[in-house]
């Protein structure tokens, strides 16, 4: 894995949104200028600084600097893809249920109550809590278990950060993370099959480790609703499920926490659920992975261990049979 040393150019201009957002016009007009064969050179320079349509509201911009935990060399999926091929049970099954339902999502008020074995239980509104540290921009890459990948600018900072603000207690030996459920704003459709409210957990160690991401936003804006809004989670050496979206209540407990898809399936979905194509999902095999809007000739490749973060993260799991411990 390659890792970035310095901060690069910010996320708007390494795949602008609304080129992604208007990209016929912006080919036409490229045609017209006799410029075609050279769209890939200037979008390098920022399309965005040539071409800002009227038509597009642009989404609030978050403060993000550069990361030296983002990778370099990939091309980032575009905002279309990203943004309208996800997993969201709570707006529907289908990849494109969450951006065609989340937009009943409200997003403010909203806050996040801490409990469990911490000092003091708190509630950290989202306004305070992404203001908590300086959020940066991580370009990581995301593996879902269903066998796809996408790389994604990310922006938050350090789960590790707002554990430390949290305050826990020694026995707290594990997180878990609640997302939201309310029928009101979502679907939470019954033939997801799926208990509501989400639950995932992570132990402490995975959870303060530096990669771990609290994300309030993509491509420098704010999180759009069908992609986990206002606040995730990105643990990026795990598969995607693993993200909990829409986080209403993070919990410190001594034991490990019972998580959504590990009980309603423990078989196919365990508590560590790490990438490993070493260990295939019973229905299918975790060898390869289908590359989210590369060219077809490109879209296979084969799956990395820990989704490529081995150097960063192997460790945590040093003595254990990844096979059992999946």
């Amino acid at each position: 894995m390659l890792i970035r040393t310095k901060a690069e150019i910010p996320s708007s201009e390494i795949t602008p949104r609304e080129t992604y957002m208007n990209r016929r016009a912006f080919m036409a007009r490229a045609a017209t200028a006799g410029v075609v064969a050279s769209v890939a050179a200037v979008a390098g320079g920022g399309i965005s600084r040539l071409m800002r349509p009227r038509d597009v509201e642009a989404a609030e911009k978050l403060n993000v600097v550069g990361s030296p935990l983002s990778l370099t060399g990939e091309a980032p999926t575009s905002f279309e893809d990203i943004t309208h091929y996800n997993n969201f049970y709570e707006f529907g099954v289908d990849k494109g249920d969450p951006a065609r339902y989340a937009g009943t999502l409200k997003t403010r008020p909203w806050a996040v109550q801490v409990e469990g074995l911490v000092k003091q239980k708190k509630t950290f509104d989202i306004d305070a809590l992404m203001k908590l540290k300086q959020m940066e921009e991580r370009v990581y890459r995301f593996r879902c278990v269903e066998g796809w990948s996408m790389v994604i600018p990310w922006a938050g900072y350090s789960l590790s950060e707002f554990i430390k603000a949290c305050d826990p207690l020694p026995g707290a030996n594990y997180v878990q993370f609640i997302s939201l459920a309310d029928s009101k704003t979502e679907k939470l459709p019954f033939d997801a099959g799926i208990s509501w409210p989400y639950s995932e957990g992570l132990r402490m160690d995975e959870a303060m480790h530096p990669l771990t991401l609290l994300t309030f936003g993509l491509y420098g804006e704010v999180l759009p609703n069908q992609d986990g809004a206002p606040v995730r989670l990105i643990v990026p050496w795990k598969y995607g499920f693993k993200s909990a979206k829409s986080i209403v209540k993070v919990k410190f407990v001594k034991s490990q926490p019972e998580t959504t898809w590990s009980v309603m399936s423990p078989g196919e979905y365990g508590f560590y659920s790490n990438v490993n194509p070493n260990r295939d999902h019973p229905r299918w095999s975790q060898k390869t992975e289908r590359v989210i809007g590369a060219p077809i000739y490109a879209q296979r490749k084969p799956t990395l261990m820990f989704n490529g973060y081995g150097d960063q993260v192997a460790s945590l799991y040093a003595g254990m049979d990844l096979k059992k411990n999946y």
